[in-house]
Formats: C-alpha cells, sequence, structure tokens
C-alpha cells in the first residue's frame, strides 16, 4: 500500500513539473514600475495563466537595447526613443499606444536660474538622454524659438547623472520625463521652463519582439497582458491614493511624487489609429530633418496588426 501511494505521489510530482515546465514565461520590460504597479495594485494578475519575468530599466535606452537583443518580449517605450530602435532595423513592432498629457516631460532648470525661456537655453549646457524624449523635447523647444542643436551643448546622461549634473551646475537644464519632472518639483531640486504641451505627442507604446508575435501562444499572452494593462490603468485612475502607494513602493519615490507625476497625466491605452501613426512618422521625419536619422523611416510597417485594447466604458461595466 505504501510504495502504491509513493508512486502516486512520485507520478503527480511528474505531472506537475511537466505542466510547470509547459507553462509560458512573458518576459517585460518597465520603466520606473509603470505598468507592473497599476498591475498590481488593481490585483489584475490575479489567476494570470502564465508566469510575468519583470525587468526594470531607469530609462528608454537599455530597455530598447534589450528588446533589439531579444532578452525581452515586450516593453514599454516613449515614440521617440522606440523610432531609434526602428531605423536600427531591429525585429519590434508597436502593438499599442498609451495616450497621456506631456506635460511632465519638460525642460528642468535650477530653482534660482536666471533662464525664463527656451530662447535663453542659447550658449548653454542641455542634460538628456540621446534619442530620448527629453532629447526630442529638447530639440522641438530650440526650433520653436529659432535655435537649434548647434546653439548648445548637449551632454547625453542617464536620470541619476543627469539629475546630479543639474545639481552641481555641470549643466544649464535637463530635458526629461516623468516621474523624474514631479519628484524634481516636489523636492524643490528643479523648475519647468519649457513643457511638453504642444511640442511632445504623448505617446508611448508596449513595443513587441516579431519573434514574440509570430509565436501564436506567447500572441495571446501578449494579447491578455494588454487587456489587463488597460483595465489597471482604468482602475489606478480611480484609485490614486492606492497607486499611487504602490507605485512609490516600486520604484523608491515619494508617495507625492508618484502620485502627481501619474495624475497629471491623464494616461489612456488605446490601439492603433491613424492620427497616432501620423504623429509617429512627424517625430521620425524630424528626427530625419536634424540629422538624427540618416535616411527617412516609414513608420507605416513599425505597427502590428490585430490588438485591440478595451476603452474605459468596457473596463467600467466588466469591473
Amino acid at each position: 500500500m505504501r510504495s502504491r501511494l509513493l508512486l502516486l505521489a512520485a507520478a503527480l510530482l511528474a505531472a506537475t513539473q511537466a505542466l510547470a515546465a509547459d507553462r509560458l514565461t512573458l518576459r517585460i520590460g518597465d520603466q520606473k514600475g509603470n505598468m507592473r504597479a497599476q498591475l498590481e495594485a488593481a490585483d489584475a494578475l490575479r489567476d494570470v495563466p502564465y508566469d510575468i519575468h519583470w525587468a526594470e530599466f531607469p530609462a528608454a535606452a537599455p530597455l530598447a537595447e534589450a528588446l533589439n537583443a531579444g532578452a525581452i518580449d515586450a516593453g514599454i517605450i516613449g515614440d521617440a526613443p522606440l523610432l531609434f530602435v526602428l531605423a536600427s532595423g531591429a525585429p519590434v513592432k508597436a502593438v499599442a499606444v498609451d495616450k497621456s498629457d506631456p506635460y511632465g516631460t519638460a525642460l528642468l532648470v535650477r530653482p534660482d536660474a536666471a533662464l525664463h525661456s527656451a530662447a535663453d537655453l542659447k550658449g548653454k549646457r542641455i542634460a538628456t538622454g540621446r534619442g530620448s524624449i527629453g532629447h526630442h523635447l529638447a530639440l522641438k523647444a530650440l526650433d520653436q524659438v529659432g535655435l537649434s542643436e548647434k546653439d548648445v551643448e548637449f551632454r547625453f546622461l542617464g536620470p541619476v547623472d543627469a539629475k546630479i549634473a543639474l545639481a552641481n551646475g555641470s549643466v544649464d537644464a535637463w530635458s526629461t520625463w516623468e516621474p523624474y519632472t514631479a519628484l524634481a518639483e516636489l523636492s524643490g531640486e528643479g523648475r519647468v521652463l519649457v513643457n511638453g504641451r504642444g511640442l511632445s505627442s504623448g505617446n508611448s507604446f508596449l513595443a513587441a519582439t516579431e519573434k514574440a508575435l509570430e509565436d501564436p501562444a506567447r500572441k495571446a499572452a501578449l494579447e491578455d497582458y494588454l487587456k489587463r494593462l488597460a483595465g489597471a490603468q482604468v482602475w489606478a485612475n480611480q484609485h490614486l491614493d492606492s497607486y499611487s502607494t504602490t507605485l512609490a513602493k516600486i520604484i523608491g519615490f515619494p508617495k507625492e511624487a508618484a502620485r502627481l507625476q501619474f495624475e497629471r497625466r491623464q494616461l489612456r491605452w488605446q490601439g492603433i489609429d491613424a492620427k497616432t501613426i501620423s504623429e509617429q512618422q512627424e517625430t521620425a521625419d524630424f528626427y530625419h530633418a536634424h540629422g538624427l536619422m540618416s535616411e527617412r523611416l516609414d513608420v507605416a510597417p513599425t505597427f502590428a496588426k490585430g490588438f485591440s485594447v478595451p476603452g474605459p466604458a468596457t473596463v467600467a461595466a466588466q469591473n
């Protein structure tokens, strides 16, 4: 009898291990806890039929490298850095867009700086990430006042180093994005000189590797993930305190900064539409005109088809 029980236990263990081995793992790249915090705060990962391996990145550039190398299946990335991934020929496509108010994509200066407009940046030093949404914003802000990249000195730094450079006076301005903008404002370390309204599209994308999209099981998991993400974002907008608490823990920022950056962005996931493609083409053409891209990029083929995103009303009805 005992031997039969042992054999049964061994068989059950083998079956369990086989099922675990077959369970798909989705490798997701996140920036400062953006997606993960929403999903966890909204309890949207309950009964997920696959595992999620989170890879946290401080900015878009290293996330883009991970996508290009196939180290992750999908990740969230801004419109400008995504263009450089695509221009390099990386096998990546955008599957959905996260629309936002782009105020927090901004040029920051020290609170006591004698700078009051983009025109005052002539001859100044600007820190930002090469090819980032901050880089794009700085170029657009300069262009708007008749200046170009030749009129300033760019220092290409990651967010942590750029923050330090602004504080110690090594640079005169820092062109960055949320949640760094909110943290700088609330800590008194930075003042918004130019915000992104009218200059930046405010678009970020969920981008996936073509290899992941060509795998039916992985593509189905991404579709499920996107629906959960869209629902979690609606929940987060309706429960700002709960969401901000979770986000603050994940990214190590004060709750007030976590809340401010999310509340004013008014984020909303949606499927790719003609307007989004047009906005992405405009950004690509701007980069080409300024010599950051050697050839003009047709962005239309860089969007994946077949992904739908439930709207806020649909999500609300389901909850």
